[in-house]
């Protein structure tokens, strides 16, 4: 049975989900998600003889948010990894992360391969540090609609996903966060969710009662947090030079859905192609036929086969 505790860490007090006992394994979630996004991996992860943990990550749910942007950089949410592996008594831990939790993993295994012994990441490829920082690059390329721009002032995207919880992560769970490039472009006087339905249906992966988790936890925390993340793009760049060009060369794993647009647009259809420039000991490549941007949570029996073999093969 899944259970869920408080732990402090890294200065934090962070919260988790956990099941089974054995090899620890961390799945970290991405935006606008909660531990709760791993609901279908952590009975599977454990039934195979692993300890599934699965925590909000720093800024959502149940953890703390730092009011200080600058307290979202990626050494601060790796930090958080290493950190909650040794709350827990261990030195070691396999990693799995979607979303903005697939650049942590990724990160984690570049900073730590003393602790972190394999990686898995779901929809977004492993980072090549470009030759510039990502925000600057959008400004020099001429685009200035991008989301990562829309959400860097403070309380411009808070306000518009706090108007309507419900109708915010309706509309974002029934037209993927990845799921058609177009949506990724923002029109400042209709904001983020304007291209999307006014009336989302839910699609037949999440369930009211599992959409309503959702809204209670982001109605409770807000969704600055999560924002704050995408505020510290260009500092993550700045402060990952030291690893500029370095390998993951841990044994890894990617799934991601073929209808993500983080896959299939230009430069990460390009990435996908070549991540084993990136990955010497890449496993696997799942990419799993009509699965969209939430693919944990659209195809869990897919992506748990994959884990399970992956995890049993690396432990």
């Amino acid at each position: 049975m899944t259970t869920t505790r408080t732990i402090a860490a890294n200065g934090i007090d962070i919260f988790i989900a956990e099941h089974g006992k054995g090899p620890l394994v961390i799945l970290c979630h991405g935006w606008p998600e909660l531990s709760y996004s791993w609901r279908h991996q952590m009975g599977a992860i454990a039934a195979a003889g692993f300890h599934a943990v699965a925590p909000d990550m720093r800024g959502f749910g149940r953890t703390s948010a730092p009011h200080d942007i600058a307290a979202y950089s990626i050494f601060d949410t790796v930090g958080d990894v290493v950190g909650l592996v040794q709350a827990l008594g261990e030195t070691k831990a396999i990693l799995i992360g979607h979303d903005w939790g697939a650049p942590v993993v990724w990160h984690a295994a570049l900073f730590r391969p003393d602790m972190f012994t394999a990686v898995a990441g779901l929809s977004v490829p492993p980072p090549v540090r470009a030759r510039g920082r990502p925000l600057e690059k959008l400004k020099l390329d001429g685009i200035d609609n991008f989301y990562w721009q829309y959400f860097q002032t403070p309380g411009v995207a808070e306000a518009e996903f706090e108007r309507d919880v419900d109708h915010s992560m309706r509309a974002m769970f029934a037209k993927g966060f990845g799921d058609g490039e177009t949506l990724l472009f923002v029109d400042p006087a209709k904001g983020f969710l304007g291209n999307r339905p006014q009336q989302p249906v839910l699609p037949d992966w999440i369930s009211e009662p599992e959409l309503a988790h959702f809204v209670a936890n982001y109605k409770a925390s807000g969704f600055r947090g999560g924002f704050n993340w995408y505020r510290n793009l260009d500092r993550n760049w700045d402060l990952t030079a030291p690893w500029h060009g370095a390998l993951v060369r841990q044994p890894s794993l990617f799934i991601a859905g073929s209808e993500d647009s983080v896959i299939t647009g230009r430069i990460g259809a390009k990435r996908v192609a070549e991540l084993d420039k990136v990955l010497p000991d890449l496993r696997g490549k799942l990419i799993i036929d009509g699965a969209g941007h939430w693919v944990q949570q659209e195809r869990p029996a897919e992506v748990n086969a994959a884990l399970v073999t992956f995890l049993k093969e690396v432990a």
